[in-house]
């Protein structure tokens, strides 16, 4: 039996997306999404905060860097994928990431810090509370996507 590989998160943009043309009609955006979630532990609030790296391939690639800013909301589902390389001193490198196969821009265009439209309809709140997720974890620039 085959195995199954999906992901499916709703969180806010660490970044803005980074956009790059590997080829003519070949694109790839790269953006961190954070995910949160509550509990009350011995009469104190606790949170957690995850941080996942996504990965857009072609023409949504392209409308994630157009519609998509840092602190917006999104839908994604995907799968995980982890990579390996080998940085320039041999060392070998492992990065786990999400790569979207559907991407959904929610809320409202109020709540985009860069500008720009969104691309679907939708009935959300106009109300946007930004959230403090802590800092966003650094990414070793070995770490792009090795191409």
């Amino acid at each position: 039996m085959a195995g199954i590989n999906k992901v499916i998160i709703v969180g806010r943009l660490g970044n803005n997306p980074e956009l790059k043309t590997l080829s003519p009609g070949n694109m790839v955006a790269t953006f961190s999404v954070a995910t949160s979630e509550s509990w009350v532990k011995d009469g104190q609030k606790q949170e957690r905060t995850e941080w996942h790296r996504i990965v857009v391939w072609g023409k949504q690639a392209e409308n994630c860097s157009k519609y998509l800013a840092k602190g917006r909301q999104v839908y994604i589902e995907g799968r995980l994928q982890t990579r390996q390389w080998e940085d320039q001193q041999g060392v070998k490198k492992y990065s786990t990431e999400i790569v979207a196969n559907t991407v959904q821009f929610l809320g409202s265009n109020n709540e985009q810090s860069a500008g720009g439209n969104n691309n679907y309809n939708n009935n959300h709140s106009d109300d946007f509370q930004a959230q403090d997720f802590g800092p966003e974890p650094k990414f070793d620039t070995s770490e792009e996507i090795p191409f």
